[in-house]
């Protein structure tokens, strides 16, 4: 089982997001906006993070740039977005275009829970 750690300030996507990858066997956190996720990061111990991109008080870039200086900074980060132009020239392992189907999300998070990461495929 893989503990995801979701952020998103919309209450609706975190419930979805986190019923469905519950029923797909994964334990999951959610946080309501950038602060809290990284705030979470920083003391938990997660397999990979879901962030949107449009977050008050700190963004999805904001999120991964804190990740990517980590001493976890392999953690792989799933983007979601209503505005997937924001996100190009970002860290970000996989963007899904908001909305999105469900198992389009399953699918995301398999394949990068699989696949190594940039950073641990060019170590």
């Amino acid at each position: 089982m893989c503990t995801i750690l979701v952020i998103d300030d919309e209450k609706g996507i975190l419930g979805m997001i986190k019923e469905t990858l519950t029923r797909f066997g994964h334990n999951v956190e959610i946080a309501i906006d950038g602060i809290e996720g990284i705030q979470k990061f920083d003391v938990g111990r997660y397999d990979m993070v879901i962030t949107d991109m449009r977050m008050p008080r700190l963004d999805g870039k904001g999120v991964v740039q804190h990740i990517r200086n980590s001493h976890r900074n392999s953690v792989p980060i799933l983007g979601i977005t209503g505005t997937p132009w924001q996100t190009q020239d970002s860290d970000f392992d996989a963007v899904l275009s908001k909305p999105f189907p469900l198992l389009e999300l399953v699918e995301s998070v398999k394949k990068l829970l699989t696949i190594p990461t940039k950073r641990e495929s060019s170590a």
